[in-house]
């Protein structure tokens, strides 16, 4: 009960705080309608499945790492997002799970890519604000710049500027076909479901870090998610904590 509660409260502080890092906490609630399908590039320094997504510690004490979403198709109200990207890095505290050190961490960097205009450039923002690791950290900054992903094979190549790159590919299941992860407990939407794999390396060299390593965690997943999704996400959660705490919900 205890871990679950640890759990359930990281989330729900994280997504509460709702990505007050990229905008003032006096602010009114962004209330703009948004939807993207795309593809999720993920990997860490855990060895492969990361224990982080169960609420466990990680391999390497400390859970460091990033994501990176390629927009197919979107929008941010009338802005369009087909072809765009947005990615975050992040790093855990030393020998804490990475849910109970959730608001805590060592720094949570925001990576936009720098083809996107001024409006969309602020709509990736504002989409991040919400998905990717909203109020993990005190620490956070913004960097505009080129992400790309080369295919080759079975080997997906991603760069994120001059600051990361990560190669990584899906593994093969004892009875065939690649595992699929299907909504571990600390899922959100965009994490509902993902194929397992490996890295063949990470670097990464920004936030005064200098990651360096290979065979770590590797996943790949597709999504379509939107607003809509992820405020009945954030509302369940505070029912659940709500109910473990014998309060009816605000």
């Amino acid at each position: 009960m205890k871990k679950r509660s640890l759990l359930l409260c990281a989330l729900v502080v994280g997504l509460f705080c709702g990505g007050t890092s990229l905008r003032g906490a006096d602010q009114p609630k962004d209330k703009t309608r948004w939807k993207i399908t795309g593809q999720l590039e993920e990997a860490c320094s855990c060895d492969a499945a990361c224990p982080c997504w169960f609420g466990s510690k990680p391999t390497k004490m400390t859970c460091s790492g990033g994501q990176v979403l390629f927009i197919e198709e979107g929008n941010y109200g009338k802005v369009r997002l087909d072809g765009l990207a947005v990615a975050g890095m992040a790093q855990s505290p030393a020998g804490q799970s990475m849910m109970e050190s959730y608001g805590n961490w060592k720094f949570a960097y925001l990576y936009v890519d720098d083809k996107a205009n001024p409006d969309q450039r602020k709509a990736l923002e504002a989409i991040a604000g919400a998905v990717l690791q909203p109020g993990a950290s005190k620490k956070t900054e913004i960097r505009y710049v080129p992400i790309t992903r080369k295919i080759e094979g079975k080997e997906h190549q991603i760069t994120i500027g001059q600051y990361g790159t990560f190669h990584g590919h899906l593994i093969e299941g004892g009875m065939g076909g690649t595992p699929k992860i299907v909504n571990p407990p600390g899922a959100d939407p965009i994490h509902h479901e993902y194929w397992q794999g490996q890295t063949s390396k990470m670097t990464y060299n920004d936030a005064e870090q200098n990651w360096s390593w290979d065979n770590s965690n590797y996943m790949f997943g597709t999504f379509t998610v939107d607003n809509v999704q992820y405020e009945k996400f954030t509302a369940g959660l505070a029912q659940k904590m709500a109910e473990m705490k014998g309060q009816k919900t605000p």
